[in-house]
C-alpha cells in the first residue's frame, strides 16, 4: 500500500477498529495490524483501546460525539460576503482591520479568507489561490509588456 493511500481519516480508522472488534480481535492485535499496514499514520494504541472499548460496549457510530460549548457561528454567508467586499475593495487590507470593522476575531477572518474565499496573501495583496487560465494569460502578458517597457 502506498504512503498516500494509507492516510486514513479518523472516521476511517474507527471503522477499521469497529470491524476488527466485531471479528473478535483484541485492541493489541488491532493496533499491531493497523501499524503493519498504515505505519506512521496509524492511530495510537491509546486511541485504538478507547474506540475498541466503545464498540465493545455497543457503540455503533464512528463519528465524534457533539462537543459542549458555543458553536462557531461567525462563518456565515453574510460574513463571507462582507469580508469579500472589503478584500475586493482593497486587496492590501489587513486581517485586523477587517476584524475590527466587523467585530469578529482575526482568526475567523483568516479562516473565511483562506478556506471559504480560497485566497492567500502574496506581496501584501490578497489573490485567489488558483488562477483561471484567463488570469494566467493576462498575468503573463502584463509581465511581458512590463519587461518590454523596462528593457526597451
Amino acid at each position: 500500500m502506498s504512503v498516500e493511500s494509507s492516510n486514513l481519516s479518523n472516521i476511517e480508522h474507527r471503522a477499521v477498529i469497529k470491524y476488527f472488534v466485531k471479528k473478535g480481535k483484541t485492541p493489541k492485535e488491532i493496533f499491531e495490524d493497523m501499524v503493519s499496514v498504515l505505519q506512521e499514520s496509524a492511530p495510537s494504541y491509546t486511541m485504538v483501546k478507547k474506540w475498541a472499548r466503545l464498540f465493545q460496549q455497543g457503540r455503533e457510530s464512528c463519528e465524534d460525539d457533539p462537543r459542549p460549548g458555543r458553536p462557531v457561528t461567525v462563518v456565515t454567508e453574510e460574513s463571507v460576503r462582507k469580508i469579500e467586499k472589503f478584500v475586493l475593495a482593497d486587496r492590501r487590507i489587513k486581517l485586523w482591520q477587517i476584524a475590527e470593522e466587523l467585530q469578529i476575531s482575526k482568526e475567523r477572518v483568516g479562516e473565511i479568507i483562506h478556506e471559504h474565499m480560497n485566497m492567500r496573501k502574496i506581496s501584501a495583496r490578497w489573490v485567489p489561490k488558483m488562477l483561471t487560465p484567463f488570469d494566467k494569460q493576462r498575468r503573463l502578458q502584463t509581465s511581458k509588456d512590463f519587461l518590454e517597457l523596462v528593457g526597451g
